[in-house]
């Protein structure tokens, strides 16, 4: 069993933690600096404009585009309900007349005596922004948001899927290289946030979903299973917005690779704390790490010593097993062959220096050398 070491992800047992609650329009903030807040509580709202529902009026009524605005019984402006008289034609002597009715409530946005268009902008629909941390408002930016911050355990994982989700914590295994698989799932973990050592199996993921549990956080997944999870290949460098009925979360990487040992033992140390976890990853510029956050409360007291950290990974040298961690290898094991001394121009036009890798699932890639991470043997 390999044991994964992940240069700039963060293992903290304890660290103070802020994060950036952003509506995404303008809207009110519900709180104010100093304030404690819980991780379920809103902290502000605002209210999202509807879909837009074209009309082609002119045609709907077999008039001429010209004709549409005289037509219309509700100008630019009014808002119509679901089924109300939207236009009419005058017809021949009060005869012969043409209406149609409104598909959807709203408000009139444009008419248009060109096109002979109508839009109708929906309902707006209300958003509510949660505190995702329990913690203290330090910071309150008007109309827009806060930044909610707490001393807190922090684990950063190398991917992940789905959004945000909270959860008291547990473990459902006791070793860091025990895989997890569909008997550990109980149906009293319902809303929680679950614990595995190693590799999760479909069947746990299946299971999981249907006891309702909130999230999972893994050392690792095999690709078929992910792509079963989500219903295709995912093959994007950005996620979060899946909706897949829980929050996973990877610490480690593809295939059956053990969970470090020191994030297990963090997760063992906090076992029945309150956790924030967001799935949301991206691994190119401005790189995003899926995260579960720990928060301590007042009734928790000191933790026990943290074994040891790795330490600094060690130069890149041949035989040494790596895991990929850009696409489009993304996940991939293998092990360093040849290591060129001067840069090489890649298929970007770039020039960076690169390593050979040797796929364990075979063949042979040449990538970037910021594009892996040492695999430490234990």
């Amino acid at each position: 069993m390999a044991r994964a070491y992940t240069p700039g992800l963060k293992v903290s047992a304890r660290t103070r933690h802020r994060a950036e609650r952003l509506l995404p329009i303008g809207g009110t903030v519900t709180v104010a600096a100093g304030d404690k807040v819980e991780a379920r509580q809103v902290v502000a709202r605002t209210l999202i404009p509807g879909d837009i529902t074209p009309l082609n009026m002119a045609s709907l009524l077999g008039v001429p585009p010209a004709d549409v605005p005289e037509c219309m019984l509700k100008k630019v402006g009014a808002r119509i309900g679901e089924g109300e008289i939207l236009a009419r034609t005058k017809g021949m002597f009060g005869f012969f007349q043409s209406e149609r009715l409104s598909p959807v409530g709203g408000t009139i946005e444009v008419v248009s005596s060109v096109t002979g268009q109508v839009l109708i902008r929906g309902e707006p629909l209300p958003l509510e922004l949660e505190a995702y941390l329990a913690g203290t408002v330090v910071e309150v930016i008007d109309g827009e948001g806060c930044i909610v911050e707490a001393d807190a355990s922090l684990v950063q994982g190398i991917f992940g899927i789905g959004g945000e989700a909270h959860g008291n914590l547990r473990l459902a295994t006791r070793r860091a290289g025990e895989p997890l698989d569909a008997d550990a799932i109980h149906p009293d973990m319902r809303g929680a946030v679950i614990v595995g050592g190693a590799r999760v199996t479909g069947e746990a993921i299946v299971k999981a979903r249907e006891v309702g549990v909130s999230a999972l956080v893994v050392g690792g997944i095999d690709d078929a299973d992910l792509e079963r999870l989500l219903g295709y290949d995912l093959g994007v460098a950005i996620t979060g917005s899946e909706d897949v009925g829980l929050t996973l979360v990877v610490t480690e990487g593809f295939g059956n690779i053990a969970m470090a040992e020191r994030t297990f033992s963090l997760f063992g140390l906090r076992e029945g704390a309150e956790a924030s976890v967001n799935g949301a990853t991206q691994i190119r510029a401005g790189v995003l790490r899926p995260e579960v956050v720990m928060p301590f409360t007042d009734r928790d007291g000191e933790l026990p010593p943290m074994p040891p950290p790795g330490g600094e990974p060690h130069a890149l040298d041949a035989g040494m097993p790596v895991r990929i961690v850009r696409e489009p290898y993304f996940g991939l094991i293998g092990s360093v062959g040849a290591l060129p001394h001067e840069p090489q121009v890649l298929e970007s036009g770039a020039r960076a220096r690169v390593v050979e890798v040797k796929l364990d699932s075979g063949g042979n890639v040449i990538i970037p050398r910021a594009n892996v991470e040492l695999i430490e043997s234990g």
